[in-house]
């Protein structure tokens, strides 16, 4: 009996517990310090206006400022900070990226096509780069009007309008004046405008000193004696050369020769053909030796001078076609070439003189008159072209908004050339063909992004954060270990061609030497400094294109169409092709990518020891062939030892 009370009171006790602690647990779950750490738990959810990314709430609602519904900001997929779960001895790499050229990875290799170190990306910089984009539902993106396009890859033409002004050919412009003191007493032309030929005459003038050089001479003709020491023939000679001084024509003295009898006015004729634009001399004046009384221009071939702004100059060059018209001729066009451009710019105006020529077969140019210019020209054949639009800037650097698959967008700095037509703009870094671009409501994007950056401060202040600084180039977090796991930065290089006579000119991308087609190659400060500059023109040529075998040693007008010649550079001199030698083959050689250091030939990659560029393998360069042969004699000489 008592076993059996004693088991009942101890099944009471388990049962009396249970419900104790049923209850202790439905009290605790109804208390407030739960619900605090399930809040705390729960992850926050904020919501924002799409019209107005700077509404930010904690709960839904409508937008005070347009009413609109408030949507969630939805975290993104993928998402980490840099250092979440990850120790920076522990980092891991997930790809290699080159310094030298933006988007260019590689999972393996150390080095770039180009023979350049490659830096590591390390996995949790990439998790980085990811969050860096921006998540925004379909209905959003429609309601912020974000329009998008296609990276296109074309020809980069540009096309410059500007008005120009008709002048005369200043080579062809001709001064008459004589040498004597006299008296005009008839005139064959007496009107500004008039046109004249060669050897025709313009004027009459009497002189006493042109009269007595005649007398002279007549009386030198009839001298059979001379003074002593002194021929009658040199006589004779000495005073017909004091009229040809006078400018006295041939023709004249030969009549002279036949009358025996002075003239009293000599007769002055045009020096060459062309039309009157000055003319200073009147019917009885008296001029004096040197006075200017006429004017000739030969208006068979007009200059054209139209400024250009200075952003504009980069695609004007000499022998470039050029296209005028003129307003009281609307139904023609004029063509020509570009002839000259100035050395200098105008300081109000910012802009320079391009000086154009154009023959002028019936006189329709008339100096004097506006023209509008256009010169069209095609810089590249093939770039990676954006519109306008798309482009961000905001002083510092240029960013476009990249669409990501699952309506993601990615903000991408980007480096700008130059600017083609159509409002397009040279993408020479951070784009590639084929990918979309946003070109309308962008700045809605970047307003996002940096809220996004501004929240994630607010809600994590003592989490390190990455600074993403171009698409796919991350910058770790700062601090003592990630200072300790970051790779060593490079210094900063330029490109340059390997052609002596161009290094004087260094650019800031990759690519070819506009002036003699060679690939550019990159140096750093200290090896620029060893390189000196220098130039060689070749000849000068005709800007037309059928006159192009007019080769000329010195600058001057073309023997055919009279336009002046322009400056062509010397291209690049090619190595012997030298056969090589079968009893010494080469092995896998580096030389220095400067043409003038071809004696730097070496087995192994390393430093040119004269400019500490990287050598290069032999066959990724001109002069390939010939440091392989200095590195054949080389190589004898030490065998024949």
């Amino acid at each position: 009996m008592n076993l059996k009370s004693e088991a009942t009171k101890t099944a009471g006790l388990i049962l009396l517990g249970l419900a104790l602690g049923v209850a202790g647990t439905y009290f605790w779950l109804r208390s407030p310090a739960h619900e605090h750490a399930q809040a705390a738990a729960k992850p926050k959810t904020l919501y924002t206006c799409g019209m107005h990314p700077r509404v930010i709430q904690n709960k839904p609602g409508n937008c005070p400022i347009c009413g609109m519904k408030l949507t969630p900001m939805r975290k993104q997929a993928g998402a980490k900070t840099a250092s979440a779960g990850v120790t920076p001895g522990e980092r891991k790499i997930k790809f290699y990226k080159s310094t030298m050229i933006p988007g260019e990875v590689s999972p393996t290799a150390r080095k770039d096509s180009m023979g350049m170190d490659m830096v590591p990306v390390y996995e949790d910089e990439a998790a980085a780069a990811e969050s860096a984009t921006i998540a925004i539902d379909p209905v959003t993106t429609q309601n912020m009007g974000i329009r998008t396009t296609v990276v296109t890859n074309g020809p980069l033409r540009r096309v410059i309008r500007t008005v120009g002004v008709i002048d005369y050919d200043e080579t062809a412009l001709a001064d008459v004046s004589t040498k004597f003191k006299g008296w005009i007493e008839k005139l064959y032309v007496d009107a500004i405008g008039k046109e004249v030929h060669r050897g025709e005459p313009l004027f009459e003038i009497y002189s006493p000193d042109v009269y007595s050089a005649q007398t002279e001479y007549l009386l030198a003709l009839g001298e059979s004696k001379a003074p002593a020491g002194i021929s009658a023939e040199n006589l004779r000679t000495t005073a017909r050369l004091k009229l040809k001084y006078w400018d006295i024509p041939d023709e004249q003295i030969a009549a002279l020769e036949k009358t025996r009898q002075p003239r009293k006015a000599l007769r002055v004729n045009a020096p060459s053909n062309g039309f009157v634009v000055e003319k200073m001399a009147v019917q009885g004046q008296m001029v004096e030796a040197g006075m200017r009384l006429y004017r000739l221009a030969d208006l068979g071939l007009v200059w054209v001078h139209a400024q250009v702004y200075e952003q504009d100059l980069a695609v004007v060059q000499l022998g470039q076609e050029a296209v005028v018209s003129v307003s009281y001729l609307p139904d023609r066009k004029f063509r020509g070439r570009v002839t000259y451009i100035y050395p200098t710019v105008d300081e109000k105006t910012r802009t320079a003189k391009v000086r154009m020529e154009f023959h002028n077969p019936g006189y329709f140019l008339k100096p004097g008159m506006f023209a509008s210019v256009e010169l069209r020209s095609e810089v590249r054949p093939s770039v990676v072209l954006v519109p306008d639009s798309a482009v961000l800037r905001s002083g510092e650097k240029n960013t476009v908004f990249v669409t990501v698959d699952g309506g993601r967008f990615e903000p991408r700095t980007v480096a700008l050339g130059l600017r083609a037509e159509n409002d397009q703009y040279q993408v020479l870094s951070g784009l590639k063909e084929g990918e979309r671009i946003v070109t309308s409501g962008q700045f809605m994007l970047d307003s996002e992004s940096q809220l996004r950056e501004a929240i994630q401060k607010m809600l994590h202040p003592t989490s390190p954060q990455p600074m993403v600084q171009h698409a796919g180039t991350v910058m770790p977090p700062m601090g003592a270990a990630a200072t300790a796991a970051a790779p060593k930065p490079m210094d900063k290089v330029v490109y340059v061609c390997p052609m002596p006579e161009h290094v004087s000119i260094q650019y800031d991308h990759s690519g070819d030497c506009p002036i003699c087609g060679m690939a550019l190659v990159p140096v750093s400060a200290a090896a620029l400094a060893k390189l000196q500059p220098g130039g060689i023109v070749q000849y000068y040529t005709c800007p037309m294109p059928e006159h192009s075998g007019v080769h000329l040693d010195k600058p001057g007008k073309c023997p055919k169409c009279a336009m002046t010649l322009i400056p062509v550079m010397e291209a690049p001199k090619l190595p012997t092709n030298a056969a090589p030698s079968p009893a010494m083959p080469a092995p896998a050689l580096y030389t220095c990518p400067m043409a003038s250091h071809a004696d730097v030939v070496s087995d192994r990659p390393g430093q040119c020891p004269k400019c500490e560029m990287t050598l290069v393998p032999t066959g990724s360069v001109p002069h390939g062939k010939t440091a392989e042969e200095n590195w054949r004699k080389q190589h004898a000489a030490d065998h024949q030892h």
